[in-house]
């Protein structure tokens, strides 16, 4: 295994735009993630800069042959503007989703259910607003690049209008909101992701998920800063059914390093993780290419095609298509869109 970056192209390759020079996917990756759905992006419009808009993410997917991506907005629900899109691109399966942090109300059973009305696909329980992000004192390790959204926060604190944590359990176990929440979730039989939470937040949380009858269960970068589950913590949380979810942005951008990346998902196992680029900043490589670039550094680092598929392309579609078995069969061969 290597700690260098994840592509296997040549450098001379890189684009030179008006954007940092990135490396580009090699032509094996883009046919290994065909058909995939990027479950996490940041994209225009935003509170904050962005990369690439919607409308021209959607046709740039087309254009590379992959199926379609979540719209992540930690502050906005986006199933309306998913269904436009997909309106105007009708190649590009573009879904909805909501983020459950103070400007939707925290865990608000009727933001739920009127999300679910309009369409979204996923639940994001809280991320900038959970009580473990506000209160977490972990440090990145030097040189990491910090999360946009962090300037936002600070300009709400600044203006005296940041809204109280917002706690997912308490002494007696999960909250009744979430609970509320979580039958929502599984009445509409919606992708549940776990958001900022800590270790111990997420393990009570898909308990009583899987308990409720939710199907589909994510647990949002466990590497990130402020989360850092533990190996044996993601394995435990595997056994009741989710995937981890291992996005290019958190070794991208220096909070973890790649060799750590690629351990933890071969010791809990790929069949147990999703790959998703958590793409849109404006400093980092363009959206469309964050599939095939994890493709090409984990077969650079001894996985195998089948493996990377799975975790892209076979994982993916259990999440995003509503009528996919929540499990797939890894041995069931290669899907394709």
């Amino acid at each position: 295994m290597t700690d260098s970056h994840p592509t296997g192209g040549d450098p001379a390759e890189s684009r030179t735009t008006e954007h940092p020079v990135h490396p580009v996917p090699s032509t094996r990756a883009r046919e290994l993630v065909r058909g995939a759905y990027d479950t996490h992006v940041h994209v225009a419009p935003d509170v904050m800069q962005r990369r690439v808009g919607d409308i021209e993410l959607a046709q740039r997917f087309v254009d590379v042959g992959l199926a379609g991506f979540v719209l992540k907005s930690h502050y906005v629900p986006t199933a309306e503007r998913a269904e436009n899109v997909r309106k105007v691109v009708p190649g590009a399966d573009v879904l909805g989703a909501i983020t459950l942090n103070a400007s939707v109300g925290g865990l608000n059973p009727v933001a739920v259910e009127i999300a679910a009305r309009q369409g979204a696909r996923v639940v994001w329980l809280p991320t900038v607003d959970c009580t473990n992000q506000r209160e977490s004192r972990a440090q990145a390790p030097a040189g990491a690049v910090p999360p946009m959204w962090a300037q936002i926060q600070d300009d709400l604190a600044a203006r005296g209008i940041m809204a109280p944590a917002i706690p997912v359990v308490d002494d007696n176990g999960p909250v009744q909101a979430l609970r509320d929440v979580l039958d929502l979730i599984a009445e509409h039989d919606l992708v549940l992701a776990t958001g900022h939470l800590s270790g111990a937040e997420i393990l009570q949380v898909v308990r009583a998920a899987a308990e409720a009858g939710v199907r589909r269960i994510v647990v949002t970068h466990p590497e990130f800063t402020s989360q850092r589950v533990p190996v044996d913590a993601q394995r435990e949380l595997a056994e009741y059914g989710a995937l981890m979810e291992r996005c290019f942005t958190t070794p991208h951008s220096g909070k973890v390093t790649w060799e750590q990346f690629y351990e933890h998902v071969r010791r809990v196992g790929p069949e147990h993780s999703v790959l998703s680029s958590d793409l849109g900043q404006p400093f980092n490589p363009p959206v469309e290419d964050g599939l095939a670039l994890l493709a090409d550094g984990f077969l650079a680092n001894g996985f195998s095609e089948d493996e990377v598929h799975t975790m892209t392309v076979v994982n993916s579609r259990r999440l995003a298509v509503v009528d996919a078995p929540a499990e797939i069969s890894v041995d069931a061969g290669r899907v394709r869109a």
